[in-house]
C-alpha cells in the first residue's frame, strides 16, 4: 500500500492547513471534503486510487487538524485557503475532486484561481446555486418559505443546534442514527472505519458559517432566491465531470440539473448507480473507476 503522510503548512493567513499526501506518479490529484468530514474521509479512495496518481487530500479550515482562528464567511474563503496552499507546496496542473460541500469549494476555487487546475470532479456537489438551508416547520419538516437569510439566524436554527450539540458532547451514536438514515442508507463503513468517520466529525468548528456559505453562494447566472448569480461558471474552462448518485437524499436531483444546465455541454454527465451521498461507501470500485476514467480521458500536462 502506498505511504500516507498527515502533513502541516501555516498559510500567509495564519491558518495552520493540514493535508494527507500518498506517493504516486506525475498526475495529481488533490481530494476536498464535505462538510461534517474531513480528509480522514477519504482514506479508502487514498488507498485504492492507481499508483500513477499523486493524491493530496486537504482538511479545509475548521475541519479535522486544519486550525479556525479567522471565521469564514463565503465558500471563497475556503477557496482561498486552498491556493495559498498549493502555492506553498508548489504543484499546478492538478485534477480537483470535490464531494459536496467540496464541490463547491472546487467550483470556486477554479473561478478565482484559473489556469493551476487542469480536470474538475464534482461528486454528489453543492448546486452552482448553492444549498439552500431552511429551518424545520411545526410539522417537522422543511419550511420551503422561511428560508434561513444571516448567519446570526443559522447560528440559532434547531436542526444545527441538535447537529452541534452532538458535536460538542460527541454523541456518537446521534451522529451515527443521522448518517444511517440520510447517507449511509444502504452500505455502511466496517465497525472500526465508521467509528473513526464519527470521532472525526465532532472536530468540526463552524458549522453554522458553512451553512450559510452554501446558502448564499452563486455563481451561476441567476438569482437563487437569497443572492444574485455572479455568473463565473462560463469562467471555468476545464473538463469538468458531475456525478452524483441516484439515491442521494443530500443533495437532490434538482441541485444536480442546476449544475448541468449551468455548465452545459462544458460538462460530462455520470450516475453513479445504487449510490447515495457517499459512492465512496456505496459502491467504491464504481467511483474509483468513473474517476480514473475521466482523469485518464484528460492528458495532464505536469
Amino acid at each position: 500500500m502506498a505511504n500516507v503522510v498527515l502533513k502541516k503548512v501555516s498559510l500567509p493567513n495564519g491558518e495552520e492547513f493540514a493535508y494527507r499526501e500518498r506517493d504516486g506518479g506525475e498526475d495529481i490529484v488533490v481530494l476536498v471534503h464535505g462538510n461534517m468530514t474531513s480528509s480522514v474521509h477519504w482514506d479508502l479512495v487514498i488507498e485504492n486510487l492507481s499508483e500513477q496518481y499523486k493524491v493530496y487530500a486537504v482538511d479545509l479550515r475548521g475541519f479535522g487538524e486544519s486550525s479556525y482562528h479567522n471565521q469564514i464567511t463565503a465558500i471563497k474563503d475556503f477557496s482561498h485557503d486552498v491556493k495559498q496552499w498549493v502555492d506553498i507546496i508548489g504543484i499546478k496542473d492538478f485534477a480537483l475532486v470535490g464531494w459536496s460541500l467540496g464541490g463547491t469549494v472546487c467550483m470556486q476555487f477554479c473561478v478565482d484561481h484559473p489556469g493551476l487546475c487542469n480536470r474538475l470532479f464534482l461528486l454528489a456537489s453543492g448546486s452552482t446555486r448553492g444549498y439552500a438551508y431552511y429551518p424545520l416547520g411545526e410539522d417537522g419538516m422543511p419550511d420551503v418559505n422561511n428560508r434561513i437569510q444571516t448567519l446570526d439566524d443559522m447560528f440559532k436554527d434547531s436542526k444545527r443546534l441538535a447537529v452541534q450539540g452532538a458535536y460538542d458532547s460527541k454523541n456518537y451514536d446521534l451522529l451515527r442514527q443521522t448518517w444511517d438514515m440520510v447517507i449511509y442508507t444502504d452500505n455502511k463503513p466496517d465497525e472500526e472505519r465508521y467509528q473513526k468517520y464519527l470521532e472525526d466529525m465532532t472536530t468540526q468548528r463552524n458549522l453554522a458559517e458553512v451553512y450559510h456559505a452554501l446558502n448564499i453562494f452563486n455563481i451561476s447566472s441567476v438569482h437563487n432566491g437569497l443572492t444574485e448569480g455572479e455568473d463565473r461558471v462560463k469562467d471555468i474552462d476545464i473538463p469538468v465531470l458531475i456525478a452524483w448518485g441516484e439515491n442521494d437524499l443530500v443533495v437532490t436531483k434538482q441541485m444536480t440539473e442546476e449544475i448541468r444546465e449551468d455548465f452545459g455541454d462544458k460538462a460530462v454527465y455520470k450516475e453513479l448507480k445504487g449510490c447515495g451521498h457517499s459512492p465512496l461507501i456505496d459502491d467504491l470500485n464504481l467511483l474509483i473507476g468513473v474517476m480514473e476514467e475521466f482523469f485518464s480521458s484528460v492528458t495532464s500536462v505536469n
